[in-house]
């Protein structure tokens, strides 16, 4: 499978965080929920990414190319929308056509105001009027509007209230129909990225704890809940992580099917992306 994006042993320091070997691929026609805590290291990998970050080791190619080198020839295909991303306050829609038409070659004006239209956003009011949400908004259609082959996210759907949210998922979903696009797509709301990802990728402390498919991930694990005598009947090499809350343990196990096999009387749910964060941030091996 080809990939539109890969990360290869990324590193970054900083005087409190480090990114350390990050590395991930994103095949084309895919896309990939990143996950993690706030201050994990997912915009900083993002900005590397996009080369915002100047100064890191590894390598970060896209669409085969490295991104730092050939930045020139990668920039008109990547849509991009970021948590700390803004407009200036006094201009308009309209103004952002007029200088995104001069930015990019495939900039499509009609595209742009379907979605103002879509959106609810008028073209000739100043950004200052917009909430939060129509805001984000505006940032996404300006990110769709020149035919992207690959769009970076950070928190796109920030602000928005759930029949918001859908649309724009539903949207993600319509750009990648082709399977010659993709997304990377960074967000807290990890109830959308289990409706819409075809990949998860987990950083934890500046690593990657885990990157697989979004079905193995929420088919394939679970979650064992069990009394503190069940718990120290079970082998330490079965579960991944474990903790222990006020009334029970709750134990990570990778291969539901394995671990009931051996263990029959188990009991195991299945699990959710905020489930894997929460142990897999808060639990011990």
């Amino acid at each position: 499978m080809e990939n539109i994006l890969e990360v290869k042993d990324l590193c970054k320091k900083y005087e409190n965080f480090e990114l350390k070997n990050v590395s991930f691929k994103l095949p084309k026609g895919m896309i990939m929920g990143f996950i993690g805590e706030n201050g994990a290291g997912k915009t900083t990998t993002i900005k590397a990414i996009l080369d915002i970050i100047k100064t890191y080791s590894g390598e970060i190619k896209i669409f085969g190319m490295d991104n730092r080198k050939d930045e020139s020839k990668i920039k008109e295909d990547i849509g991009v929308v970021l948590d700390d991303m803004f407009f200036p306050e006094i201009i308009t829609p309209n103004d952002i056509n007029n200088a995104m038409a001069g930015i990019f070659k495939n900039w499509d004006s009609k595209m742009y105001f379907d979605y103002l239209k879509e959106f609810s956003l008028l073209p000739n009011e100043q950004v200052k009027t917009f909430s939060k949400g129509m805001r984000k908004k505006l940032e996404i259609a300006t990110a769709l509007s020149h035919h992207p082959k690959l769009l970076i996210m950070d928190e796109p759907t920030s602000g928005l209230d759930p029949v918001a949210r859908a649309e724009v998922i539903e949207i993600f979903q319509g750009f990648i129909e082709d399977e010659e696009c993709s997304i990377l797509l960074s967000s807290h709301n990890t109830t959308d990225l289990e409706h819409v990802a075809d990949y998860i990728t987990f950083i934890k402390d500046g690593e990657i704890a885990l990157s697989k498919t979004a079905d193995e991930l929420l088919n394939k694990y679970g979650i064992v809940k069990c009394s503190e005598k069940e718990f120290k009947a079970i082998d330490d090499k079965d579960f991944i992580k474990y903790r222990k809350t006020k009334y029970e343990y709750e134990i990570l196990v990778e291969d539901k099917k394995a671990f009931k096999s051996k263990y029959k009387n188990a009991v195991i749910d299945k699990i959710t992306l905020d489930d894997l964060m929460i142990l897999m941030i808060k639990g011990e091996e």
